[in-house]
């Protein structure tokens, strides 16, 4: 195997590192607190409008198969700067759209490419000192699942000034100048596999087969990312309608909460350095649990609401960066093979979870809604039971 290194991860770059993870991905999430709004000018259905989230996801989910071991074959650092340009594009295509067909097309291109926040993350795992990449990966995550959740804030706010298209302008000038500075200051990186792109793909199945605690972590991370979707889907249509009938700018606000559980689990990676990978997931899937109660009491009372959002984002980010900080020790040599497997599974558990809170709000409430993620979570626990037995205890030390 043949690689090439010119730098190691510093904390300004690690920074750097999260900012841009989190830019890329926010692009698939200004859509959410809009989701009303847009289906009112295009006259669509609850269901029909949720898809536009759906798109978003599944075109990741499919960059993540397809794109991300790409990683393996090419240089990262201009495979980076290509996948942002391509997703800023995406975004240009929906600033322009108008019909619901041409939304669909832009948010499917841009979560195709925003896949680059994949090849950012094992490069930094790559680069990372071994008693570091614990801590480096969860930073980085963190930034990741910042800024989807501030992406709602950001885009309601933006809405209330400029309109639902404005927030898609302003992003495609972030990331048009966020490819500036990772062509400056990006480090070029390679490691070059013995195999072809088919036998890439292929490799990501036998992966999957050969190796039960990517089997296990990526069912967890389906389900945990699919309470996600549950939750922030159908949050904009219950927070539009009585009781609250609150405005895009008020429901984006909700991102913010979202946010302090994102950062109050972003030590998870650094625990699981030590050794306690098992422990915190444990912790992260009951959390998850216990929070559909609060939540399903939103109509009744705002401060279980909030509470209950706060639970479970940062019981999913737990789970999350648990689950991918111990991916990245057991095959360091596929690490971008890796991460297209567990984070394929993780966004299409969104996308479906993002379809499923649609049809459920539809039918049966946002009681539906809750069920269905205590439903979900439960099986999670059950797998969990099942599976723990095949997670590595891993413990690092300083070179």
């Amino acid at each position: 195997m043949k690689q090439t290194q010119t730098a190691e991860l510093t904390t300004g770059l690690t920074i750097l590192m999260a900012i841009a993870t989190g830019l890329v991905v926010a692009s698939n999430y200004y859509a959410q607190p809009l989701l009303d709004t847009i289906a009112g000018q295009f006259n669509l259905t609850t269901n029909m409008a949720g898809f536009i989230v759906t798109a978003a996801q599944l075109g990741y989910a499919a960059g993540l198969l397809f794109l991300v071991p790409l990683g393996d074959l090419f240089e990262r650092k201009r495979l980076i700067l290509t996948m942002t340009f391509l997703s800023a594009l995406g975004l240009l295509i929906t600033a322009l759209s108008n019909n619901i067909w041409q939304i669909l097309l832009g948010t499917a291109l841009t979560g195709l490419f925003s896949v680059v926040a994949q090849v950012l993350i094992p490069l930094a795992a790559s680069i990372a000192k071994p008693h570091k990449r614990g801590k480096a990966v969860g930073m980085i995550m963190s930034g990741l699942l910042l800024g989807i959740l501030l992406a709602r804030t950001v885009s309601g706010a933006v809405a209330m000034v400029g309109g639902w298209r404005a927030i898609y302008w302003v992003a495609f000038a972030l990331l048009m100048l966020l490819m500036i500075v990772l062509a400056i200051k990006l480090p070029r990186y390679h490691q070059k596999t013995n195999l072809n792109y088919f036998q890439l793909i292929g490799s990501i199945g036998r992966l999957f087969f050969g190796t039960p605690v990517l089997a296990v972590r990526a069912s967890l991370g389906a389900l945990s990312f699919a309470n996600f979707g549950l939750l922030w889907t159908a949050m904009a249509f219950l927070l539009a309608s009585p009781p609250f009938n609150y405005s895009e700018g008020t429901i984006g606000l909700f991102g913010l909460v979202g946010a302090a559980g994102a950062i109050m689990a972003s030590q998870a990676g650094h625990l699981v350095d030590k050794g306690k990978g098992k422990l915190i997931t444990t912790i992260g899937l009951v959390l998850l649990l216990l929070s559909w109660i609060p939540i399903g009491l939103a109509k009744y009372s705002l401060v279980a609401f909030i509470i209950g959002i706060l639970v479970l984002d940062l019981a999913v980010q737990a789970v999350h960066v648990t689950s991918q900080s111990t991916l990245y020790r057991i095959l360091p040599e596929a690490r971008n093979r890796l991460t297209a497997g567990y984070m394929t599974s993780y966004f299409i558990g969104g996308a479906l979870g993002s379809l499923l809170s649609g049809y459920a709000y539809e039918h049966a409430g946002w009681e539906g809604v809750a069920i269905a993620g205590a439903i979900l979570t439960t099986l999670s626990l059950i797998i969990w039971a099942i599976g723990i037995r095949y997670d590595p205890i891993i413990t690092t030390t300083d070179d």
